[in-house]
C-alpha cells in the first residue's frame, strides 16, 4: 500500500467512526469505488485504535473519574452508592455482548459481513431506525439516569456493529434516543461504551497484521495515527453539533450511500466481495 492509501484511509475512519455512518461500511466500500484491494477486518479493527486513542484522550477526566470511582468502589463499600461505581459497571456489563458475539462470530465478521450487499442494506436499514429514534425518542433525560436494564440494551445494540454498515456509534446512539436521553448524553456515553470493545478487537487482530500484504505493519501504523489526529477532532464538532442539532442529515447520507451501493453492486460496477451463506 502506499503512502496515499493508508493516509486516505486514516482520514476516513478518523471521519466516520464516530458519525453514526458506519466507518468499517466505508472503509469496506470506499477501496471498491477506486479499484483498491478490501483493507480487510484485521486492518479496520487495528486502525480503530487510533480514533479509541483520540477518546481516551477527549475525555479523560470522565475516564479517569469512572475509572477510579469504580477502583474505589471495589475496596470501600461506602463507595458504592456514586454515578461513577455504577458507570464503571455500566460500561463493563455492557461491553459484554460486542465481546462475546465478537469471539463467536469471528469467521462471519472476517468474510460474510464485508459482502456490499449485507452493507448497502444495514447503511439503509439503520438508516431508518436512527431516523425513527430521532424522531420518536424523548431525548430530555441525563445519563446520571442511567439504570442497569438500559446498559444492557446499550450494549445489545453496540453488538449490531459487529455488521459493517450498522455502525456502532448509530446503534448504540438510536438506542439512547429511543430509551429518552438527551442527544449528547447518548453520544458522550456511545462513546465511552465503545472504548473496551474496539481497543480489545484491535489488540486481538494485531496478528493478523503484517506479512507480504500490502495493508501490512507500516502503512497500518500511518492509518492509525492519522486517524486519530481527524477523530479528536471530529469527536469536538460533533458534541457541539448534537447538542444543537438533530441526526437527520446522517440518516439521508446512510441511505443515499446504502443505495448508491447496492445500485452499483446490482448494475456490477463493483463486486459485492464474499459470498453471502
Amino acid at each position: 500500500m502506499d503512502l496515499f492509501k493508508a493516509v486516505f484511509l486514516g482520514v476516513l475512519q478518523g471521519l466516520t467512526e464516530f458519525l453514526p455512518i458506519s466507518s468499517s461500511a466505508h472503509l469496506a466500500i470506499f477501496p471498491k469505488f477506486f479499484g483498491w484491494n478490501d483493507p480487510g477486518a484485521a486492518f479496520t479493527a487495528v486502525i480503530q485504535i487510533g480514533t479509541e486513542l483520540a477518546v481516551l484522550i477527549y475525555f479523560r477526566r470522565d475516564i479517569w473519574a469512572i475509572g477510579s470511582g469504580w477502583v474505589r468502589g471495589v475496596f470501600n463499600k461506602s463507595a458504592r452508592t456514586t454515578h461513577e461505581w455504577r458507570m464503571g459497571w455500566f460500561v463493563i456489563i455492557g461491553s459484554m455482548p460486542i465481546v462475546l458475539l465478537g469471539v463467536a462470530l469471528q469467521s462471519l465478521i472476517d468474510k460474510n459481513f464485508r459482502n456490499l450487499w449485507v452493507i448497502g442494506s444495514t447503511l439503509i436499514v439503520l438508516g431508518i431506525v436512527l431516523g425513527i429514534a430521532e424522531r420518536v425518542g424523548r431525548k430530555n433525560a441525563p445519563i446520571e439516569n442511567l439504570t442497569l436494564s438500559h446498559a444492557i440494551l446499550f450494549g445489545l445494540a453496540q453488538a449490531g456493529a459487529l455488521v459493517p454498515g450498522v455502525s456502532r456509534s448509530g446503534a448504540t446512539i438510536s438506542m439512547g434516543l429511543f430509551l429518552g436521553y438527551e442527544r449528547a448524553a447518548a453520544t458522550r456515553y456511545a462513546f465511552l461504551l465503545a472504548i473496551p470493545a474496539v481497543v480489545g478487537a484491535g489488540i486481538f487482530k494485531l496478528k493478523d497484521i503484517g506479512g507480504a500484504n500490502e495493508y501490512g505493519v507500516f502503512p497500518t501504523l500511518i492509518a492509525t495515527v492519522v486517524s486519530f489526529a481527524v477523530g479528536l477532532a471530529v469527536i469536538h464538532w460533533l458534541l457541539e453539533y448534537v447538542s444543537k442539532n438533530s441526526y437527520l442529515p446522517f440518516v439521508f447520507y446512510r441511505i443515499g450511500l446504502g443505495a448508491l451501493v447496492l445500485v452499483l453492486v446490482a448494475t456490477s460496477v463493483i463486486a459485492a466481495g464474499t459470498t453471502v451463506s
